[in-house]
């Protein structure tokens, strides 16, 4: 199961971070997370300071048939951490993927961007992936901790910086890994719709008690 933090011996039992797949329905979230990144934010996630109408391309061009993103939400159903796994087209290399992160700024140091990375390495472990790579600017050092700490080899041209990591080959357990991966976020996220849902009810609720007691207070003689 993916963690919010490593493991450590006098560490209490860590909180489980809930990572969902995300479909092309989203591309209006998408497009709000990537939007609302800082202009050095964007520089680091695609090695440019995209303006709003590139990321606005960008998250029109996605492709949710051939490649994979994950996502984590809070309780308001924001997105705040989300990844690309972005695999090779059909007339290259199909053992092969690039994985991009990107996390909302009040979100960081809780270590959602090597969780995204170990939820990407799953399934591109059982989609076949024999080389997952990674493409950063030398200067995006969470993202070179993130690759070099998974065992990844780190080359260094110049401002930008290629890893890449040797995948093992697909087993049972990463299939149900990924599986329960899955189901544990689709949960997550069912509950916080519903609660999302149930505090807009009482919101109403509230504003109709509130123009009922005006109504009374009027009426009175």
């Amino acid at each position: 199961m993916v963690e919010a933090q490593p493991r450590a011996v006098s560490a209490p039992q860590p909180v489980m971070v809930p990572i969902r797949s995300i479909g092309p329905r989203e591309r209006e979230r998408i497009a709000r997370h990537l939007l609302d990144l800082t202009p050095h934010d964007r520089y680091l996630r695609f090695g440019y300071a995209a303006a709003d109408e590139q990321i606005q391309r960008y998250v029109d061009s996605l492709d949710f048939e051939r490649d994979e993103l994950f996502g984590i939400y809070n309780r308001r159903l924001d997105l705040i951490a989300m990844a690309h796994l972005a695999f090779a087209p059909g007339d290259q290399h199909s053992d092969c993927a690039e994985f991009g992160v990107s996390v909302s700024a009040h979100a960081r140091g809780r270590g959602y961007g090597a969780r995204l990375f170990e939820r990407a390495v799953v399934v591109a472990r059982n989609e076949g992936v024999g080389m997952l790579f990674i493409h950063a600017l030398s200067e995006n050092a969470a993202m070179l901790k993130i690759a070099r700490n998974a065992g990844a080899t780190v080359v260094r041209s110049g401002s930008e910086a290629e890893a890449h990591l040797e995948l093992p080959s697909a087993t049972f357990d990463s299939r149900m890994s990924e599986i329960a991966l899955e189901h544990y976020a689709a949960v997550d996220f069912a509950l916080k719709s519903r609660a999302k849902q149930f505090w807009a009810f009482l919101a109403s609720l509230q504003e109709v008690r509130s123009g009922m007691r005006d109504a009374r207070k009027k009426s009175a003689p």
